[in-house]
């Protein structure tokens, strides 16, 4: 076979591997239409994806003409992936297959600005890295500004890091491939993949929690910015004071992330956050997305976190707040808010690396790389 062949050969099989990942199972006939590539083509290359159990033959459907066709799907057991969300004062790490099932979930506390908080993470993720040959590689979730995936140098004020390049010395510890992307990014992945988002190429997640996060999805990939601080929405200045993290005051965050609220209850001399904290929170939320939705026109928001426990009460505020702010009148964009637990943190870091097969997330650079050549290892 000449080298040219090869290559095409190559770039199909990815191209294949890809839109399986991103939209789900498909026919050949599917997939040959979607990549513009010949029937023989995709018989060929899916007739090895099978042969080396990357890919799986699933029920038949009815076709428009002739025999059902058969669907094509990933094999989840093709490929793991580690994910750790790093939080201020502890880190969750799961095993999830390729396909998105999670397989197994470990939690440590620690503390992020102590000079060890990384060698301790390193100790959470060896029993569960270690003699795993499917392993593509481990991903890392933080709240922070990440420079890029590949090179993993982290801006956390919440984590008290500046500059710390938690790749490098992760791969150090570790000797695997290593990815690290802010947390609400690595979600919007995990979601393009596996969630909701496999029904939209354009959508916000929208976070509530500890702090306010975004994550914007374009195209059916993830939106960085030039710098890696693309959606950095809890930063939007809303009012004079308090003082943020940041360092700035007034930010969107500090208002009503949950120390927010947390401190406008007891200025009104209650323990908690009440209904009337709740709503007004809500409606300052709902503003900010209409703002979100205006610009950027997404075909849904996707609301997640560890504050939508009470989004009964977040609700009466937000939902007439967003649709009075709609440029449009009368525009209906879907808001869904789905049910919570803290491991989806690190399942989202998983699906920074379960992704990069699949064209998702950009910056992977070198460790993409890596975690391609573990998958294609698989063939060959």
């Amino acid at each position: 076979m000449s080298e040219r062949a090869s290559q095409g050969r190559d770039l199909a099989r990815t191209a294949i591997l890809a839109t399986l990942g991103q939209s789900g199972p498909l026919s050949r006939s599917d997939l040959a239409r979607r990549l513009d590539l010949s029937p023989a083509t995709v018989t060929q290359v899916t007739r090895r994806l099978l042969e080396h159990g990357m890919v799986e033959e699933l029920e038949r459907v009815p076709s428009r003409g002739g025999r059902p066709a058969q669907l094509l799907g990933l094999v989840g057991s093709a490929g793991r992936a580690v994910g750790v969300k790093i939080a201020p004062d502890h880190a969750v790490a799961v095993v999830v297959r390729l396909d998105g099932e999670l397989l197994e979930e470990r939690e440590t506390s620690l503390d992020a600005a102590a000079p060890d908080c990384l060698d301790r993470v390193a100790a959470l993720l060896r029993p569960l890295t270690s003699g795993e040959t499917r392993l593509l590689g481990v991903g890392v979730g933080v709240p922070g500004v990440v420079d890029s995936p590949d090179g993993g140098i982290v801006e956390a004020p919440t984590l008290g890091w500046a500059g710390t390049p938690v790749g490098a010395r992760l791969r150090d510890l570790l000797r695997l491939p290593v990815l690290v992307d802010n947390d609400v990014n690595t979600l919007a992945v995990a979601e393009r993949l596996y969630g909701r988002g496999r029904a939209h190429r354009d959508f916000l997640v929208v976070t509530v929690g500890l702090g306010i996060g975004l994550a914007i999805i374009v195209d059916g990939g993830l939106l960085r910015g030039s710098r890696g601080g693309a959606g950095e929405f809890g930063h939007l200045p809303v009012a004079d004071g308090p003082r943020c993290a940041c360092g700035n005051n007034g930010c969107l965050e500090a208002v009503i992330g949950s120390q927010g609220l947390l401190d406008a209850a007891r200025a009104r001399g209650l323990a908690r956050p009440d209904a009337a904290v709740f709503a007004e929170a809500g409606a300052m939320l709902g503003r900010a997305v209409a703002g979100l939705v205006n610009i950027l026109d997404p075909a849904a928001v996707l609301v997640l976190g560890e504050g939508t426990r009470d989004w009964d009460q977040w609700r009466p505020g937000f939902d007439p707040a967003f649709h009075a702010h709609l440029f449009r009148s009368g525009d209906r964009v879907p808001v869904e808010v789905d049910p919570w637990d803290d491991s989806r943190w690190a399942q989202g870091a998983a699906a920074l690396v379960l992704g990069t097969p699949f064209d998702v997330a950009p910056g992977t650079g070198e460790q993409g790389d890596l975690v391609l050549a573990r998958l294609e290892g698989r063939l060959g």
